[in-house]
């Protein structure tokens, strides 16, 4: 079976990811990676590491983002990929965004202490490396610390989503902004996992996935992750057909946050289904066309 040597959705210490840059990229290329994009929530300082160490690795480095945005009531995930990571514009976007993180993670660690769980705030921020983006995968850590969970996936089966313990809803970027963010720093605006959106205790119907892609594809956004590491197989097949319907380029990520916490680990990903058009080909058509000028 054909696998891509691309990997356009991964996370360092610079979020929420176990792994600093440096280390996260050597990890990439030992894994047969060839083109990485590094994409923190909502942050951008990783960036510089990691690019200097693809330098050293022979990898092709991508810059790039995942934007968290509220719509209709749904947490959905932007990435941007082939960034400026110095555009004011999304740096003021992404520090916005950021903003609430704090205020946040207190009322979740006050909902956890109502079901006897006690010390989350400090616990949560042990295992952020990045205080500034404190969220649900650092107090997921600490609740496996401490004993309530047996893995970090396992815990969203009964804490920190809708109706359980430690969940606190929060209104992110604006779809439209977030997206503009993205453009505006001359990237490419992705939908993120979207196999994730249509499952769990919230999840999304075929209609409404449908209108999301409609808005996104409206307010300039270009690609959809078709291969991910939260996607099965036929989920494969499900989002290629979506990319078609709706003209969207096709991305690739694992989503890598650290190992053991992960279902998918860096590269090594299965080649898109047939009809599918990489992302990649919008930045080489930009680059063959800066060359020719």
């Amino acid at each position: 079976m054909a696998v891509l040597d691309y990997d356009l959705h991964c996370h360092s210490t610079a979020s929420d990811g176990l792994l600093a840059p440096v280390d996260l990229v050597a990890r990439a290329a030992g894994r047969g990676v060839k083109f990485l994009a590094l994409t923190d929530h909502d942050d951008v300082a990783g960036l510089t590491e990691a690019a200097a160490a693809a330098r050293l690795h022979g990898v092709q480095f991508i810059n790039g983002v995942e934007i968290s945005v509220s719509w209709r009531g749904h947490t959905v995930h932007v990435v941007g990929l082939h960034i400026d990571p110095a555009c004011a514009p999304l740096l003021e976007g992404l520090r916005a965004n950021r903003g609430g993180r704090g205020a946040r993670a207190q009322a979740m660690a006050e909902s956890l202490a109502k079901c006897g769980i006690g010390g989350a705030l400090e616990g949560a921020y042990r295992h952020a490396a990045n205080p500034g983006i404190i969220g649900r995968t650092h107090f997921a850590r600490f609740l496996v610390e401490s004993g309530h969970a047996g893995e970090v996936r396992s815990v969203f089966k009964n804490y920190l989503v809708k109706g359980k313990p430690g969940y606190v809803p929060h209104q992110w970027a604006a779809l439209p902004d977030a997206v503009g963010w993205i453009r505006g720093s001359g990237g490419i605006a992705v939908l993120a996992h979207p196999g994730r959106y249509t499952a769990g205790r919230n999840r999304m119907g075929g209609k409404a996935l449908r209108e999301l892609l409609r808005e996104f594809s409206a307010c300039g956004g270009r690609g959809i992750e078709v291969v991910s590491g939260a996607h099965t197989p036929e989920q494969y097949a499900e989002f290629a057909r979506y990319a078609q319907e709706f003209s969207l380029l096709a991305s690739c990520g694992s989503d890598f946050h650290g190992p053991g916490e992960s279902y998918r680990d860096l590269g090594r990903l299965p080649d898109f289904p047939p009809g599918c058009r990489p992302v990649w080909r919008a930045w080489e058509a930009t680059s063959t066309q800066d060359n020719a000028i």
